[in-house]
């Protein structure tokens, strides 16, 4: 997917991780993207797609720019001077993209490059991590053996891995807002029903001040340090689910893509040389069957990786929070609660 992208995908399953979000693109996704087409001659064909969109999504939310004066090295064949591993880049262990047009390419391609809305590295004054542009994508394809991709399919390839991991960076500042200030603070928030409107923050901040101090609300502000494709690599919650796929129906199908995702856990208190942690996150991507309308249907299963102590309890604690707000009547709750201070805001006028 551009800096993220997958090397093969399995037929489509009907399946959804469980306590994961589902997402819809409103894109066209080509037939002939590798994310839904696996090499194998045997696959299922691919079901016509929706019709183009009449808006971006990504024209609202991020920043483009021209990169076609940048340089790129074309030289990618390892020689004993120079091994394979100088050509990649050791942020997300990929090579560098070429944003120059291919060999026998007739379709003149975009080479700006969209601006994420992810925050980069350690300092702030790195800015957001940078999207491929479209002529990288191809070339990134062509690289992997996708010789057969429409050169005026992958504008709207771009558009739905950039979608994919949008909504990848969204679930990953729920973590972080809810465990970024410790288990209690996450505990807390499980108990609001996962708190989408930041209310204990605000009666935090209001306590704070009532006890003449300052009124600070607290903010989670992580930032992505690198990432690693891993394609090949199913997790074990993937194998998990895909080996109850033979007790059921209702589970089955690898992910079609997986991705790490290294993100430094920091907060708006320690910002200032403050104590920050290192948390590596696990993304699964499911593709599910596509809305009645044509609209293509994503599931992604994000989670902390278990590799520290506290990753098991967080995972715990916001998925029991998950249920038990459920099952206590919490969301009835809350739309009771919205559905009065409407009342009360329209009485006003």
């Amino acid at each position: 997917m551009g800096w993220f992208w997958a090397d093969e995908a399995p037929a489509p399953a009907p399946f959804k991780p469980p306590h994961h979000p589902r997402m819809t693109a409103n894109v066209e996704i080509p037939p002939e993207c590798p994310m839904h087409k696996p090499k194998s001659s045997s696959a299922a064909p691919p079901t016509t797609p929706p019709p183009p969109p009449t808006n971006n999504i990504l024209s609202t939310s991020f920043q483009s720019h021209d990169s076609s004066a940048i340089e790129h090295d074309q030289h990618t064949e390892p020689t004993p001077s120079r091994p394979w591993s100088s050509y990649l880049n050791p942020l997300n262990l990929m090579p560098t993209l070429s944003n120059t047009p291919a060999p026998e390419q007739k379709t003149v391609l975009p080479t700006a490059r969209v601006i994420s809305s992810i925050p980069k590295g350690v300092d702030p004054a790195e800015g957001n991590w940078e999207y491929p542009s479209p002529q990288q994508m191809y070339n990134a394809m062509l690289r992997k053996g996708y010789d057969d991709t429409p050169e005026d399919a992958v504008e709207s390839m771009v558009e739905v891995h950039n979608f994919l991991n949008e909504g990848a960076w969204a679930e990953i500042v729920g973590w972080e807002r809810q465990f970024a200030g410790g288990l209690w603070r996450g505990v807390r928030v499980a108990g609001r029903g996962g708190d989408p409107e930041g209310t204990l923050d605000q009666e935090d901040a209001e306590r704070e001040w009532m006890k003449g101090g300052e009124a600070r609300v607290w903010k989670a502000r992580p930032r992505l340090l690198r990432f690693q494709g891993r394609p090949g690599e199913p997790s074990p919650k993937a194998k998990m689910f895909n080996a109850l796929g033979y007790v059921s129906s209702r589970f089955g199908g690898l992910p079609f893509d997986r991705h790490d995702w290294y993100v430094l856990r920091t907060t708006s208190d320690d910002e200032k040389g403050g104590a920050q942690t290192e948390v590596r996150y696990v993304i699964d991507y499911y593709s599910g069957p596509p809305e009645p309308t044509g609209e293509s249907v994503f599931y992604l299963d994000v989670r902390p990786a278990l590799d520290r102590p506290g990753a098991l309890f967080e995972r715990g604690i916001r998925w029991s929070g998950e249920i038990w707000w459920k099952a206590s009547g919490g969301q009835v709750r809350e739309e009771e609660k919205r559905r009065k201070a409407q009342e009360k805001e329209a009485s006003v006028f």
